[in-house]
């Protein structure tokens, strides 16, 4: 069932945190960093299914190099609380092939690098091994500084001034929902998400009339179990199905997703049931007014040819009115002439 996730954090220095460090570790590379002195090396780490970083078009070259970019972002900032990377956290959608996955985090990446002017390196990775294997996502770092010729330049304020901030960041969720939402779509895929929350969700569905919509809404959204938690309920799905059994959540938090899970393929199966039943409605209501139009034709058709037939009558009276009184009038009727004459005569009754 597809859902929707974006965050966005930063690399700040006050956490003990470097860009070079997450930039090698969203990879799976190694990057030596020139302010800390140290290597940091993560080519063992599994999971990561694509990385590539875009630029603007007149950013240097060295921009493309991993290593270049991430050691410039650090040696700009001085200070020891500098926020020397932001991070955009995006689920993919199991529901669409590893390519599609590829193709719209690539697209939403090239907007962050169009609308503010920095670069992206982007990561793919496949849900972790114990956990739930529908957890595609991608990590994409970007720097807080504008990237153009001259290297790295401006902060980007507008994404962190309060008044600008909190808009741009709804504007890019926004972007992410439909980016995912044309893919589903082309994926021949019924689901869809909203970036929206729950609450005002709810209130539209509530000003349409789709009651059933608005119940499924009417709850907490859905916890993130967390990497231990993930790992437990993973193996006990695996050992429930082992043995034939249903799943049975082991930790509280499970439980509670579990539940919220639950509760969604319950009214997603209510809402399947209903469009099956307004089909089949809809089906019956029309082959109905069929037999009542193909009804009212016949009759129509009836009414046509018994008002022909009093026609006739009308005119076989009125031909033998008129032919009366030209006999007694003295004047031969005979057909031809007599009977254009008739028919002249007709039109003034």
């Amino acid at each position: 069932m597809a859902s929707y996730h974006l965050s966005v954090k930063t690399i700040k220095r006050s956490a003990g945190r470097s860009a070079t460090a997450a930039a090698a570790y969203r990879s799976a590379s190694v990057i030596a960093c020139d302010r800390e002195g140290r290597m940091h090396d993560y080519t063992a780490k599994r999971g990561v299914e694509a990385c590539f970083i875009l630029a603007p078009a007149d950013a240097p070259s060295w921009a493309q190099d991993r290593a270049a970019l991430w050691n410039a972002a650090e040696a700009r900032e001085t200070r020891s609380n500098s926020v020397t990377a932001r991070e955009w956290e995006l689920a993919l959608p199991s529901e669409i092939s590893d390519t599609a996955r590829i193709d719209i985090a690539r697209a939403f990446a090239q907007q962050l690098v169009e609308r503010y002017g920095v670069a992206a390196d982007v990561a793919i990775h496949a849900p972790h091994r114990e956990g739930d294997q529908r957890n595609h996502h991608a990590h994409i770092l970007t720097t807080t500084r504008v990237l153009s010729a001259e290297g790295l330049t401006d902060k980007t304020r507008v994404l962190d001034a309060a008044n600008t901030g909190g808009p741009e960041i709804e504007a890019m969720r926004g972007y992410w929902a439909e980016l995912q939402n044309r893919a589903l779509e082309l994926a021949g895929q019924e689901e869809r998400v909203d970036h929206r929350s729950l609450e005002v969700q709810r209130e539209e569905a509530l000003s349409l009339g789709d009651v059933l919509k608005a119940e499924e809404l009417d709850r907490e959204p859905e916890l993130k179990l967390g990497p231990a938690a993930n790992a437990i309920e993973r193996r006990a799905q695996l050992v429930a199905e082992a043995e034939g059994r249903d799943y049975e959540p082991l930790t509280q938090r499970g439980a509670r997703v579990h539940a919220v899970r639950q509760a969604k393929a319950m009214f997603a199966e209510m809402r399947e049931r209903l469009e099956l039943a307004r089909e089949a409605w809809t089906e019956a209501r029309e082959e109905g007014q069929g037999h009542v139009s193909a009804g009212l034709a016949a009759l129509r058709a009836a009414a046509g040819r018994q008002a022909k037939e009093l026609d006739q009558d009308e005119i076989k009276q009125r031909l033998a009115r008129i032919a009366g009184r030209e006999q007694a009038a003295g004047h031969e009727v005979n057909e031809g002439q007599g009977s254009r004459d008739i028919r002249g005569r007709l039109a003034d009754g």
